[in-house]
């Protein structure tokens, strides 16, 4: 089978949707089926890429993971030709999400798209405190997912809420995949002597990028309160973002600069070996559709306080592989908690550890991509074959693949209108 995968983010970027997207281009890869990668330009790029398509953009978009597509000509067009995908899947409903589309209508193709966030969560990028705007992007990703074949959700969570909000495509459940097998074997003691972190201190860690949509502030506070009560406690943070400044300021603030250890991004063997340094993992966000991060942490061993969120809760369960708080939980609760699960560490760690890779199973790589080998070939089976590419046809595809993309984000902005209202 033959496979064009359309993204705004894309490796080398280091994130959430260009490792999930990565992955996926591997395993189909690995399992025989030609891939065609439509992605953004992104500085230190490989200079020879196979089955790639850059498109010239603006990268890192109001200071997003997402890079804005720039004028290119027909090259995407030409690109498809060449190529002759059996099936085209879109991971955004936006920028590059859009020529999915239109490409997709115009030769006739199945299109399935990956829901792989909320949207309105950042807006906050384009207009601070936009209750409008968050409306629209709703709306703008449910039109989107209803001109689609199949839709792909992170967890079952997301499926339950975007269903609820109007998506009436079929939506499956399917994680992102963790090589599970490389998370389960690592060097933790390297990264202590690395960091000068001692072997026997209770080191909580952090992994992700640095964003205000993460709730930070608020797990810095929860990892103070501890720290300031527990002497041989250390906290490392690992990751980028517009929030790095302020998160290094709130802790040496409280006098903790030298009980919190900083570290960049990491990825390969650094991220593997970082997570077996940890003794426990500590998540905050409230915005996650599945949170590949806990995955892999788990898949290393390592069990996770977390408040209760979408995507958090479809992995995370409490006293059996962590502690899942009330999402209104305070800093104070948080802090307890972490306090509970040493606690369990203490005396009941091997039963920890057999629950931790009972959950980590469902979200290894090969599971994963075996759902989504077996959604692509059940689309492509109900799909007419795709009409003589004529000019004119062509051409009368495109048109009514615009028009319809017109229509989908009239409906979305009367939508957000009506309920602005």
């Amino acid at each position: 089978m033959k496979i064009a995968i359309f993204t705004n983010t894309y490796l080398p970027h280091v994130g959430g949707v260009a490792k999930s997207v990565a992955g996926l281009v591997n395993g189909m890869k690995e399992r025989g089926h030609a891939v065609l990668v439509v992605a953004p330009e992104f500085d230190e790029q490989p200079d020879n890429e196979e089955d790639v398509l850059r498109i010239p953009s603006i990268q890192n978009f109001n200071g997003t993971d997402f890079s804005f597509k720039l004028p290119s000509g027909n090259r995407i067009g030409e690109a498809i030709k060449s190529f002759h995908p059996d099936i085209v899947h879109s991971h955004h409903p936006f920028l590059l999400g859009d020529a999915a589309m239109r490409h997709a209508h115009q030769w006739g193709l199945p299109l399935v798209f990956t829901h792989h966030t909320l949207y309105e969560d950042y807006v906050h990028y384009v207009l601070d405190d936009s209750q409008y705007l968050r409306r629209l992007a709703m709306e703008l990703a449910t039109e989107y997912a209803n001109l689609c074949d199949r839709v792909i959700a992170p967890s079952e969570s997301l499926r339950k809420i975007i269903t609820l909000r109007g998506v009436i495509t079929p939506v499956v459940p399917i994680p992102t995949g963790v090589d599970t097998a490389s998370f389960r074997l690592g060097n933790g003691n390297r990264i202590r002597r690395q960091l000068g972190i001692a072997p026997d201190a209770f080191l909580i860690g952090h992994v992700g990028r640095l964003a205000s949509e993460k709730n930070l502030p608020y797990l810095a506070e929860a990892v103070c309160q501890y720290l300031e009560t527990v002497a041989d406690s250390r906290f490392l943070l690992a990751g980028e973002g517009e929030l790095s400044g302020e998160m290094t300021e709130l802790f040496d603030a409280r006098g903790l600069q030298n009980r919190v250890v900083r570290m960049g991004k990491l990825n390969g063997e650094d991220l593997v070996d970082t997570y077996h340094a940890m003794d426990l993992f500590v998540f905050s966000s409230k915005s996650e559709t599945q949170g590949m991060v806990l995955a892999e942490a788990m898949a290393a061993g390592v069990p996770v306080v977390a408040l209760d969120a979408s995507g958090v809760r479809d992995i995370v369960e409490d006293g059996i592989n962590g502690t899942l708080l009330p999402g209104e939980s305070t800093p104070e609760g948080f802090a307890a908690a972490i306090n509970r699960m040493r606690t369990l560490l203490e005396s009941d760690a091997a039963s920890l550890a057999v629950n931790l890779q009972r959950t980590a199973m469902p979200f290894s790589s090969t599971h994963c991509l075996d759902q989504v080998e077996a959604l692509y070939l059940e689309v492509h089976a109900r799909k007419h074959p795709a009409p003589d590419p004529k000019a004119w046809d062509r051409f009368a595809n495109r048109v009514e693949a615009e028009w319809e993309i017109a229509i989908s984000r009239a409906r979305a902005l009367g939508a957000a209108l009506y309920k602005e209202g």
